[in-house]
């Protein structure tokens, strides 16, 4: 087997999983659950808007909450780049249920946004596991959104879980101490 069958076979991976995920999505309760969740990830929106009001609360660990919203929107703003780099068009064989912010697709920036938010959460903020145990769900199902939506490839929401978690645990001793 050489790299071009290997190569094919990914991609073709890649179109099946994304079109059964998408499938999902012909329930009404699915689809509008999905694009909910696809319209407050956003630009890393609900993530950032939560780590913001959690600064404002939580006033002994501000400046954790402050710099662990700075790191998420480093994940967001670097998968943007990424993006523009790699220039992946989003997924034509499917009927997209919602529209985007551009037209590439790698990495999935919603998830890079969501898995450095709730990462920061592991990492730069012990102590608050109730939120971790609320957002953690809420993380894999906005990435999961991504593909009911039918924008992404399951590989671009991989390899952006995996930058948004890259980018958490590079951070994580400036999260929690404000030193690098």
């Amino acid at each position: 087997m050489d790299e071009v069958d290997v190569v094919d076979g990914v991609r073709g991976l890649d179109r099946r999983l994304l079109s059964a995920l998408h499938a999902r999505g012909a329930d009404p309760r699915v689809a509008t659950a999905a694009r909910g969740l696809s319209w407050v990830g956003e630009h890393g929106t609900l993530w950032l808007a939560a780590a913001l009001a959690a600064a404002a609360v939580d006033r002994g660990r501000r400046g954790v909450w402050l710099r662990g919203t700075a790191l998420t929107a480093a994940a967001h703003l670097t998968s943007t780049g990424v993006k523009r780099v790699v220039r992946r068009p989003r997924p034509a064989h499917v009927e997209p249920l919602v529209r985007t912010a551009g037209r590439h697709s790698f990495p999935s920036s919603h998830a890079s946004s969501a898995t450095a938010a709730v990462a920061v959460l592991a990492y730069g903020a012990p102590g608050t596991p109730l939120v971790l145990r609320a957002a953690a769900p809420l993380a894999v199902a906005m990435c999961l959104s991504r593909l009911v939506v039918g924008v992404h490839y399951p590989s671009d929401v991989a390899a952006g879980v995996a930058l948004g978690a890259l980018t958490a645990r590079l951070g994580a001793r400036w999260v929690v101490s404000g030193h690098g």
